[in-house]
Formats: C-alpha cells, structure tokens, sequence
C-alpha cells in the first residue's frame, strides 16, 4: 500500500467516526452536541481538512510526475528509437553537493552581471525543479531565486543556536501574500449568564466587547560583501556564505519569539508579551528543591488565568543541566532515565540530553533546550529564564520559502565586490491569551555552578 492509499484509508476512517457521533446525536433527537462531541467533531474536521490538503498535494504530485515521464519518454522515443530494455528513472538534479562542476552563486552572479546564457538556463531549469519539489511553498512566486535545499540542510561551519521554540510552535502558518499587519480580534468582555431569581424577571445581560490584537510583520534580513574573485575562482562558496545566512535568519527569528521587544522593527516575543504569567524565584543559594515550587506555580497559573493546560518547558541548555546535576541528600540524582525505574524524582528522560527536543520531560511536559533564551537578564545580567508555554497558542507566520532571496548588488564595483543578501518575513505573537504563557525569572536563575 502506498502512501497516498493509507493517508486515503486514514481519511475514510476519520469519516466514519464523525458519522457515527452525528448519527447517535441524530438518534437521541437532540440538536446540540455534548463538550466532549464537540471537541470530538473538532478534531476530525482538522484532521479531515489536513488530510484532504495532503490528498490533494499527492495526486496532484503523482499527475504531474506520470506527465513528466510520458514526457520524457515521447522525446526519448523520438531523438534515441528504444533498442533495448534500459529506461531512464531519474535525472540528477541541477544543483547538487556532488556536482562541483557548477555553482549555484557563480551561476547567479554570471546570470547577472554577465549575461551568461548557459548559467541563466541553468537557473531556470533549477526553478523548474525546485517548483516540483516544493510545490507547496510556491516557489513561483518568489521575488528572487529560489536558494537549493541542500544548502539549507548541509551542517554548516558556524555553530548556531537554530530555532528550537519557533519549531515546536503548533500554529505555524503561511504569511497572506500581502500587507504589513495581521489584526485578530480579541474578547475582552464576555456576555454573561446567571440565575433567573423569579419568573418573568429579567435574565442577565452584559453587551459583549472586543479589541484588535496586532502583529507586525518583520523583515529578517542579513548581507555579505563578497569579492568577485572569491565567486569566479573560489570553490565552496555556496556553503560557506549562504548557508551561514540562512542559519542565521532562523537562529534570528528564534531569538526574536523569545526576547523581541515589539519596538524597533522587533517581533513582539514572549519577554515583550503583556499579560503572561510572572513567576520571581528569588535565591541566594538556589537548589532544584527550592525551583521545583515555583515551576509547579507557573504551571498552575497557566491553568487558573487562560483555563489551558500549558504543553511545553522552554529553557536554556545551562538550566536543563542544572536540573541534571541535582542530587538528593543521599548523593542521588533527582532527573533520571524512566528506564530506571525513577521514585521521587522531579523530572525523567531518556537518559541522554539532546539539544532542541531534550528528551526529559518535567510535571508531564517534555523540555525544550533553546541557546536562544537569555542569560543576560535581571540586575546583575547573569539570570535565564524558564518559559511554561501553551504550544497551540503559539502563532507563527512566515513567507513561503523564507529565506528564499539571493540578490547581487554591484555595491563595490570599484573594487570588485559583490553584496549577497539572504532575507524573509515572519511575524509571530502569544497575545491572542497571554495568560496561556508563563515567565520564572528572578535571582535564584544566575549562572549555575557545576
């Protein structure tokens, strides 16, 4: 069975139990639908419009390669008549690690400045190709060229923080192919309801009220002055000045979900949120014990204020460390492996932390490590901080493909410099319930000591 067929199947499946609670609602002659049906039938109409999206995707994907391959097979007919059984299945892609024979960046600057025919065809074919693979994101549309995945996936050689929080994000969407601002309306007084004292007395009424919650869209964008010697004669530049740029534009955003302030062209992150939840750990001599309370209240308040149950701890690596190093009064260490066994413990894992997914989870919620939280708050500069977060109630926006631009700007002709440029759009708030989010800080997070 192929992938479309089970995401077919799955699909069916998902039918048939919207059905069944539609029928059983419809055989006890009612018109509403219990919390639970509700939140039920919710479920499966995402999950149904998820799974028609990917439908659509595949058939759509699995029309076009029968097309390319009755293509390809006519013109194979036509220039070279088949005088055996040889058929070919695949063709290697323009731009490839294991092609050292063209430069996707020597490309697009001969493209350019050069007027070079064979480069520019290169590039068009590379579009052609990139619309294939990623026909999702649009690749058409993009207002520059289309920079090749296997710059983006190669490991590069300045070690970055990435985007761990902006990855596990449940609302991640695409931005509207316009405009600067998203406005979402948000309640701010609620109608309301109470007891009839008497018959025929009035029942309660309270006018309902809204305000316009709005996110900016931001620009991330970074440069390089490249010489042009570097691009005519030098190997390697793709990975080490692209790839650098688009690891940096997402170690950026990360930073800006996290820390941004909302002024100054910044993202309004969860430092510059009003509303969320503020926990102050205040400690001399901080221990795990006297921290474990105070997570336990932003997990509480998270609860209490936005009635959501939060999904996700959100720390730096030095503080999930911390957690690890902690022992007990007998020398025991209070997070250990679930395999183990673990009693009294006040977080587990699987025995290894990694960076990003850490793999421990604490109170029941699995811990994010993300170098992007700070270490430079508070009086001193020296405190991090501990984020409870609600995953669903994280929205990120970003343009298709971000970052999806490559420009040449003959800045420095004079002595033979080129500008590339790499940038993208994105916007992102946890201001539709900021209550959904808690923040400890205070002195008793200064730097650990191991």
């Amino acid at each position: 069975m192929s992938y479309l067929d089970k995401v077919i199947e799955r699909r069916d499946a998902v039918k048939v139990e919207m059905d069944a609670i539609l029928e059983a609602v419809a055989a006890e002659n009612r018109t509403d639908l219990t919390n639970d049906e509700s939140a039920k039938v919710d479920a499966l109409v995402e999950e149904s419009r998820s799974l028609d999206s990917k439908i659509e995707k595949l058939t759509a994907q699995a029309a076009a390669d029968a097309k390319a391959s009755e293509a390809r097979a006519a013109v194979a007919d036509v220039v070279m008549p088949k005088v055996g059984g040889a058929t070919v299945t695949r063709e290697a892609r323009t731009y490839t690690p294991e092609n050292s024979d063209v430069s996707f960046v020597k490309d697009a600057f001969a493209a350019k400045f050069s007027n070079d025919y064979a480069a520019q065809e290169r590039l068009a074919r590379h579009t052609k190709e990139e619309e294939v693979e990623r026909r999702s994101v649009g690749t058409g549309n993009f207002a520059g060229l289309v920079i090749p995945q296997y710059l983006v996936d190669l490991a590069a050689p300045l070690a970055r923080a990435g985007r761990p929080t902006a990855d596990f994000a449940t609302n991640k969407m695409l931005l509207p192919p316009a405009g600067m601002t998203l406005n979402i309306s948000r309640m701010t007084t609620g109608t309301s309801t109470a007891v009839q004292a008497a018959e025929n007395d009035a029942v309660s009424n309270t006018n309902a009220d809204d305000t316009l919650l709005t996110v900016n869209v931001r620009t991330i964008a970074g440069q390089q002055d490249i010489s042009k010697q570097a691009i005519e004669r030098g190997t390697g530049i793709d990975q080490f000045i692209i790839q650098d740029l688009i690891r940096g534009w997402h170690t950026t955003l990360d930073n800006q979900i996290l820390n941004g302030t909302g002024a100054g062209g910044q993202i309004q992150g969860l430092d510059g949120t009003s509303g969320t939840n503020v926990v102050t750990f205040t400690s001399a001599a901080p221990t795990v014990e006297l921290l474990y309370p105070k997570l336990a209240d932003a997990y509480q308040q998270i609860q209490t204020d936005a009635f959501m149950n939060p999904t996700h701890w959100v720390m730096h690596p030095r503080r999930l460390a911390f957690l690890l190093a902690a022992v007990d009064g007998s020398g025991r260490p209070l997070v250990v492996p679930t395999l183990n066994g673990p009693m009294n413990s006040v977080a587990t894992g699987a025995g290894q932390a990694y960076y990003g997914n850490s793999g421990y989870s604490m109170m029941g919620l699995p811990i994010v490590a993300d170098a992007n939280v700070r270490t430079d708050a508070g009086a001193g500069a020296n405190e991090d901080r501990i984020y409870c977060v609600t995953a669903p109630e994280f929205h990120l926006w970003e343009q298709a493909g971000s970052p999806f631009a490559l420009n040449f700007d003959a800045t420095g002709a004079g002595s033979l410099t080129i500008k590339s440029v790499v940038y993208g759009y994105a916007a992102a708030t946890a201001g539709r319930y900021p209550g959904a989010f808690s923040i400890v800080e205070g002195t008793g997070l200064v730097a650990p000591t191991f």
